[in-house]
């Protein structure tokens, strides 16, 4: 495993590391933590300040919200329909050290109602596109109620996700962050896709 992550859990006080399939099927994906390089980038990208409220879709044990939320001062929602995961979110919530700046909610995406004062959004593949397709709808609906600047990331996106998004003609690209030469294998998923809503 590498040293970085355990060296940031143990900051953060948390523990996230390892993969988790064991409820995954073809509309929901196994738990796997973005890589803290990654997060890294994405807190120096200039998207987040502590006026951003972020929600993570298949958040997992929170990494992403309790790493965003230390480093930028964020508040941050994460969304996690495994039981089972969702409780090492919440026993990482009593000891973080961001923990007071996050809050986590046990429901499947499709059903959350996305909180009117939301403006950034974060994917790491957390389902199926048919499901992304009824996220996105329930995002647009927030802002046609709520006019504001919306940020969506997209990490290691798939080529379905990508055909998706790049069809909407509410999404603007609007940003890549390259993340490959953090990683052997010259992978070009290996990136954070930026998209605006307007």
């Amino acid at each position: 495993m590498n040293q970085n992550e355990l060296q940031w859990d143990k900051l953060l006080k948390i523990k996230t590391t390892g993969r988790d399939d064991s409820n995954s099927n073809q509309y929901y994906y196994p738990y796997e933590p973005t890589p803290y390089c990654v997060l890294e980038l994405m807190a120096n990208s200039g998207y987040f300040g502590k006026n951003n409220l972020l929600l993570d879709y298949g958040t997992g044990k929170g990494r992403v919200c309790f790493y965003l939320s230390y480093e930028t001062r964020c508040k941050s929602i994460g969304i996690e329909y495994d039981e089972r995961i969702f409780t090492g979110a919440m026993d990482n919530h009593q000891t973080a050290v961001s923990g007071p700046r996050t809050d986590f909610v046990l429901t499947n995406a499709e059903q959350y109602l996305v909180p009117a004062n939301v403006d950034r959004f974060y994917f790491f593949n957390p389902f199926s596109v048919e499901i992304l397709k009824t996220v996105l709808a329930k995002i647009l609906d927030s802002y046609y109620e709520n006019p504001r600047e919306i940020f969506l990331f997209f990490y290691y996106p798939s080529d379905e996700y990508v055909g998706y998004m790049m069809t909407q003609d509410e999404l603007m690209f609007v940003d890549e962050i390259n993340c490959q030469d953090l990683f052997p294998g010259n992978d070009f998923r290996e990136k954070i896709l930026i998209f605006e809503i307007g």
